[in-house]
């Protein structure tokens, strides 16, 4: 790049602005793929564009809330001493995945009802996580690439 431009377009990032750009690009990846999977599975139906774009804030949401839990779950055993607390530890993690996803999936169907369905096995569950994984592999994606342009 040209310096003299490199100098004109130079400013200064605040963390709330880093914040902002971090969660609008992760709910336009998420909004993204909700939609591929309403397109082309059919196990994911989503009323309209706009309803997925409120499922993906709300799903966004809903992540963070669930990784800020698990993360302070896992700092509190993090600073126990003993196999008896890394058992504990990772017990705490996988239920706190697990559980939180259910709690999601309600969440979601109490405030969409049948604007957003999630279908077939175990009552629509499988294919919510497949979703779930699938926004967190292309979020993770996205961060990569944005931090190997950096």
């Amino acid at each position: 790049m040209d310096a003299s431009l490199e100098n004109k377009n130079t400013h200064v990032i605040l963390n709330r602005q880093r914040l902002f750009i971090k969660y609008v690009l992760a709910i336009l990846v998420d909004l993204t793929v909700l939609n591929l999977f309403d397109q082309y599975w059919d196990h994911v139906h989503i009323e309209s564009f706009s309803v997925s774009l409120l499922a993906a804030a709300l799903l966004q949401f809903l992540l963070q809330l669930t990784i800020a839990l698990e993360h302070n779950v896992a700092e509190y055993f993090k600073k126990k001493d003993g196999l008896k607390h890394r058992i504990a530890r990772g017990l705490s993690t996988w239920a706190i995945l697990f559980i939180s996803k259910l709690v999601i999936l309600q969440a979601i169907n109490f405030s969409f009802g049948d604007s957003v369905l999630f279908t077939g096995h175990v009552h629509g569950l499988i294919a919510f996580i497949i979703v779930i994984i699938a926004m967190v592999i292309a979020e993770q994606s996205v961060t990569k690439v944005y931090r190997t342009l950096a």
